[in-house]
């Protein structure tokens, strides 16, 4: 095992799977002088040919995204920040997502897009939406969302070798966080969730950005007597709907933890799954730990207000778990 920064692993993703396969070319704006350091050192080593810089139209970005793979290749564009997969919608939700089907199958996209998603960093509306949950809703393709550089390499080297599109999330402003990352060939399944710690008392559901503050909720919860249960999302497309219920059975207690505003996030379509496949088995109202319905503003004090952090986590879990207990 190696100790490996989230942004190192990325790239160490990119450059194995380019090597591997020579059908990879990443593109993308400024993906030579790679701002946020995930596509670093990558044109020195394969040239402008396989690494392209392009001009600022996502929508034409997206495009080029299904003719590239639509011809055979493997495009792994680099979006950006999430927010600029909006401006490029019609290429994913209208043509990647549905390609397939309306071929009768004989089109495959093997696409890979990574848009850089989440506040915190006082980037600012446009800059600092969490929307994978607009993205669960098109049917079509893979959406990843790791939480730790070891997955973060092994869900971006299995979302270029799929031969479906997959959107990649990669957590904003984690790029420096070590982890340890294994020295051997490795892939993490797209769909299979992770349980990262057992619990008997409350099962704490968690993805990508709002990990980090999962776990720390759940250290400071056993100080307090409440030993959690944590799950690690990893891929909200296809969901691993078996995993998430059976820890949400095995407790009876849920919160789940998510950045993506309230209003129709991934974490309440997490909460209905396990309402309607689990409900037997609640001992307490699914509660979930959201960014509030608003875009978040420049000033970092209002922005903190908005986003989830592990006060609001916590007192979530003491609320469902002082309400179980009382009923029970």
């Amino acid at each position: 095992m190696a100790r490996t920064r989230f942004i190192q692993a990325i790239n160490d993703a990119i450059r194995e799977e380019m090597e591997r396969d020579e059908k990879v070319f990443v593109f993308g704006e400024d993906v030579e002088a790679s701002i946020f350091g995930d596509t670093a050192g990558l044109a020195e080593r394969f040239g402008k040919r396989r690494v392209r810089n392009t001009p600022i139209s996502e929508n034409t970005l997206t495009g080029m995204t299904v003719g590239a793979a639509a011809c055979g290749y493997r495009p792994v564009l680099h979006i950006m920040f999430a927010n600029f997969l909006f401006t490029g919608m019609d290429g994913v939700a209208n043509q990647l997502a549905k390609a397939r089907l309306m071929s009768g199958g004989q089109i495959e996209l093997p696409a890979t897009i990574i848009a850089s998603y989440g506040g915190g960093r006082a980037n600012a509306a446009q800059h600092s939406d969490t929307p994978y949950s607009a993205f669960m809703n098109l049917g079509g393709v893979h959406l990843v969302v790791p939480s730790n550089p070891a997955d973060a390499k092994g869900l971006l080297k299995s979302a270029i070798r799929s031969n479906d599109p997959v959107l990649f999330f990669e957590p904003g402003g984690r790029g420096g966080e070590m982890g340890d990352v294994p020295d051997e060939e490795y892939l993490t399944p797209i769909g299979k969730a992770a349980v990262v710690r057992e619990g008997g008392d409350l099962t704490l559901i968690s993805m990508g950005s709002t990990m980090r503050m999962t776990i720390q909720a759940a250290d400071q919860l056993a100080e307090q007597g409440l030993e959690c249960e944590v799950v690690d999302v990893r891929t909200l497309a296809p969901l691993d709907e078996e995993t998430i219920c059976a820890a949400a059975e095995r407790t009876g207690r849920v919160v789940i933890v998510d950045e993506s505003r309230e209003r129709a996030s991934a974490a309440s379509h997490i909460a209905a799954v396990v309402a309607e496949k689990s409900f037997g088995h609640l001992k307490a109202p699914i509660r979930r730990v959201t960014a509030r319905n608003a875009g978040l503003p420049l000033a970092p004090a209002s922005e903190q207000y908005l986003l989830p952090n592990v006060d609001k986590i916590m007192a979530a879990a003491v609320e469902i778990s002082e309400n179980g207990r009382a009923s029970a």
